[in-house]
């Protein structure tokens, strides 16, 4: 009875440890599995986005025939880096590139300039009506812009700018959305800095690019990086207001490699899909730090 008494009595102070150690290792455990579920999910969907320009690449460095092999290759048996070549050759690309490339920065610069301009005014300073002025500039962010696609030819054509730089350019230097994303990161800096600044003799354009444009990189970055994507990627606008050659831009460019006929060159034209893309990639690339920030400090706000 004693030897039986003593092991039930030192049985609870032997068992606590081991509890306690099999509930930490099943935490332990959870937890692994639950980050291994997470990368499995983010393997997944990353490769699900980054399969169709894996295929763009190898599709590019194909052939005619081997573009529908069956079943299709990941690795072409025969490099095709014809394919980039013909793509210079069987249309004016290099003047689409350039058409692309200064309408883009054009418009991106245009319209860092306005919205930070802007932004400035409705976030620091005081006039009379602006908050009202500043809902009905916001309003026009609900108008589609189908709707205004034939009153803007028609001044484009009162203007006498169909045909040239300015109808691609002039009408995208403002943009409502990047004036209310850079006003509310204005709004964030403190107001005893301005006043500190003026104390010191500093005007308010000073303030503006020496202070304030500095403490806002992420926002402008993500801003640039919005602007050039839109107007490297328009279509539409570019192909009602052009009519020549000379002022075509990429988007309207990749059709000449479409036959309606069904006689397309595959090869061909995924290699000048490939090369409109990469320009995109590069900015995105150069500016990808400050956009990751401009992401994570969203939705923050200081206590």
């Amino acid at each position: 009875m004693s030897t039986r008494g003593y092991s039930i009595t030192n049985a609870g102070p032997e068992t606590r440890p081991e509890a306690h150690y099999r509930r930490s290792v099943g935490r332990v455990i959870r937890r692994v599995l639950a980050d291994a579920l997470w990368y499995v999910v983010a393997i997944a969907l990353g490769l699900a986005v980054i399969l169709p320009f894996i295929w763009m690449i190898v599709t590019s460095l194909k052939g005619p025939n081997e573009v529908f092999a069956y079943p299709p290759t990941w690795i072409p048996k025969t490099f095709v880096w014809q394919n980039y070549l013909e793509v210079w050759r069987e249309a004016p690309f290099a003047r689409y590139f350039l058409n692309s490339t200064l309408v883009a920065v054009a418009v991106t610069v245009g319209q860092l300039t306005s919205c930070v301009l802007a932004a400035f005014a409705f976030a620091r300073m005081n006039f009379k009506g602006k908050n009202l002025m500043f809902l009905i500039f916001m309003s026009t962010t609900m108008i589609s812009t189908q709707v205004t696609l034939v009153p803007s030819y028609l001044i484009m054509k009162q203007l006498d700018w169909i045909d040239r730089y300015p109808a691609l350019i002039v009408p995208f230097l403002a943009n409502a959305f990047g004036v209310f994303m850079i006003r509310q990161s204005f709004m964030t800096i403190p107001r005893e800095l301005e006043e500190a600044a003026k104390l010191d003799g500093c005007g308010r354009l000073r303030f503006l690019l020496l202070i304030l444009l500095p403490l806002n990189k992420p926002i402008l970055a993500s801003q640039a990086l919005f602007a050039f994507m839109g107007n490297w990627n328009s279509y539409l606008w570019p192909l009602i207001v052009t009519n020549r050659d000379e002022m075509r831009t990429l988007q309207i460019g990749l059709r000449y490699f479409v036959s309606s006929e069904g006689g397309t060159q595959w090869g061909i034209y995924m290699a000048a899909a490939l090369l409109v893309s990469v320009p995109v990639v590069i900015v995105y690339f150069l500016v990808q730090k400050t956009f990751v920030e401009s992401m994570a400090s969203t939705g923050l706000k200081d206590v």
